[in-house]
């Protein structure tokens, strides 16, 4: 009898226990839930950082409006934050509404601002409300850390998901501005036009570009001259070539990319970029081939996955707050595996959490953080989730994959 009521009580405790589990799931997977989350980090983090006056990054951005207005070279080093800018002349003009406010609440709504983009970027993607909103939970730690630095990458993930997203919708125009923006204002925004390929209207989508383009380049003349903006422009480019320079090192907290690993581990400083972007591109230009899998928006995803982390892996210009875009690629190709998920890939995704994502937290002992830093190892998990895409894409067909939750 006794042995009876033990069996009873244990399934009535596993009853409670799976209805609290359901109940706290179905809460976390709430939109709003993710959404004040994300807002209570972006809040918290520019307090923190601004009274810790530890906000050099936004000081830059703030002042490429004050510059522009004054008519003062974009890309000098200045004693206001001793460093200098290396985003584009248009990014005056986005910069200004938080430019003129007080800089602790300039940093909180610039934070907010980015971290909005970003959500209409992910709640953008074609695929059901649960998996959009766990991309966010997966991504939200990549976002904290780019958070404390005031990085534009948060918004920038955002643009190329809205380009994509947009493009899938068949609205080419808003899709040309969105990669428009991110372009003019840091390059890796041209990333997405490797979704050009998945438009019926191309030649739509070309004149959107074109008018979004040129708008944008004429648009900072509003608050300084012609003169002025196109010499800026030719002094961003010797800028980011001089950036490129300097990325290459052994030591820097740059560089977190394939070349970086290879770099540091051999401790060849003059490995050139070049041959590796050449077989970059070549392995990321493979599944264009197989036009007949263009129709399948799984397939898309998995470009879309691809393309996010192809710009940060071989960029020498890559640091950990701009893993937030590679991150947002790692999500979006777990959330596309089939379900049940095998267990290798579960596998790699922890992988890549916890090497990637969770290295730069005190989870990890100071010398062993210093080692990941050292030889880039942040960068591995994704660029072999980088090679599983390409070899996904090359080999199996996605009309089986299913990419709604039932």
């Amino acid at each position: 009898m006794q042995a009876k009521w033990l069996y009873c009580g244990k399934i009535v405790m596993n009853s409670l226990k799976n209805a609290y589990f359901n109940k706290i799931s179905s809460f976390l997977l709430k939109k709003e839930c993710l959404i004040a989350i994300y807002l209570l980090l972006a809040i918290v983090a520019g307090f923190k950082q601004y009274h810790h006056h530890t906000y050099n990054n936004y000081l830059i951005f703030k002042y490429v409006y004050w510059h522009t207005v004054d008519l003062q070279n974009l890309y000098n080093n200045y004693p206001e934050y001793q460093d200098s800018n290396h985003y584009g002349p248009v990014f005056s003009i986005f910069i200004a509404p938080f430019a003129l406010l007080p800089d602790g609440l300039g940093c909180i709504l610039w934070n907010i601002a980015n971290v909005v983009i970003l959500l209409l970027g992910i709640y953008s993607l074609p695929i059901s409300l649960n998996k959009r909103t766990i991309i966010g939970w997966i991504c939200a730690h990549e976002a904290l850390t780019a958070l404390f630095s005031f990085q534009f990458n948060i918004a920038l993930t955002g643009l190329i998901l809205l380009s994509f997203s947009y493009l899938v919708k068949r609205k080419e125009v808003q899709s040309a501005f969105f990669i428009a923006i991110g372009t003019m204002i840091k390059l890796y925004g041209i990333v997405g036009l490797a979704f050009f390929f998945f438009t019926r209207n191309k030649l739509k989508f070309i004149t959107g570009c074109f008018i979004a383009f040129l708008v944008l380049f004429f648009l900072p003349m509003v608050i300084s001259s012609p003169a002025f903006v196109i010499q800026s422009y030719a002094d961003w480019y010797h800028s980011l070539a001089h950036k490129n320079d300097l990325n290459a090192s052994l030591t820097s907290f740059q560089d977190i990319s394939l070349m970086g690993i290879v770099r540091r581990t051999t401790g060849n400083i003059n490995l050139p970029n070049a041959p590796f972007l050449l077989v970059g591109l070549v392995l990321f230009g493979l599944p264009y081939l197989r036009i007949k899998q263009y129709k399948h928006l799984s397939f898309r995803l998995m470009l879309l996955a691809s393309t996010l982390i192809f710009t940060v892996i071989f960029s020498s210009g890559s640091e950990s707050p701009t893993y937030i875009i590679a991150f947002a690629g790692v999500a979006i190709w777990f959330m596309v595996q089939q379900n049940p998920k095998k267990g290798w890939i579960i596998a790699l995704f922890i992988f890549a959490f916890i090497l990637t994502s969770l290295s730069p937290t005190d989870i990890f002992p100071r010398p062993v953080k210093e080692f990941i830093r050292l030889y880039s190892l942040k960068a591995l998990p994704c660029v072999i989730i980088w090679l599983t895409i390409i070899y996904q894409m090359m080999k199996e067909d996605f009309e089986s994959y299913l990419i709604t939750d039932k």
